[in-house]
């Protein structure tokens, strides 16, 4: 978790200057203590900014994160706050550690794999995914366009079918 600190490090000046904010998924209790509170304190420093957010899944686990969210929920219930009967995707959505941000429109995986790995489960559901052999390390500008080239001239369905988006 030392390549994590002096990231953190390195980049707080550059992400200042360019008005990303930080943001981290995953259960960061898990993490190094230092480690933590080096990214505690490089999310609070860039909190009031919003040109763009980097976030970072730390300690990430699709299956672990839906487990969260359902306790979450449980909780509430438990507590009275909550009726069971009444629990929505908003309601679920909102206990995900990705409550404050978009489902993803695009997913690219690299490296030619053709599955998701256990990788935000809930917010993919809609998404459009793009899948190239290019390594990450490799994945450049030019991969980058060719899939947002890609992805533009698709039709977005949302779960419907394309009789159903037509009408």
């Amino acid at each position: 978790m030392s390549l994590l600190r002096r990231f953190l490090s390195k980049e707080l000046d550059e992400l200042l200057a360019r008005g990303i904010r930080l943001n981290a998924i995953g259960d960061i209790d898990l993490l190094p203590e230092n480690t933590r509170q080096a990214l505690l304190g490089t999310m609070e420093k860039t909190a009031h900014l919003n040109d763009m957010v980097l976030t970072l899944a730390l300690s990430y686990g699709g299956r672990a994160e839906l487990l969260h969210a359902t306790k979450k929920l449980c909780q509430k219930v438990a507590s009275g706050l909550l009726d069971p009967e009444q629990i929505s995707e908003e309601d679920f959505s909102q206990a995900l550690y990705t409550h404050d941000l978009p489902d993803p429109d695009l997913m690219i995986r690299t490296s030619g794999e053709i599955r998701i790995s256990n990788f935000l489960p809930w917010q993919l559901a809609y998404s459009e995914f793009y899948f190239t052999k290019t390594p990450w390390p490799d994945f450049g500008e030019e991969e980058l366009k060719a899939a947002l080239t890609e992805y533009s001239g698709r039709q977005r369905r949302y779960g419907k079918t394309g009789e159903q988006v037509a009408k």
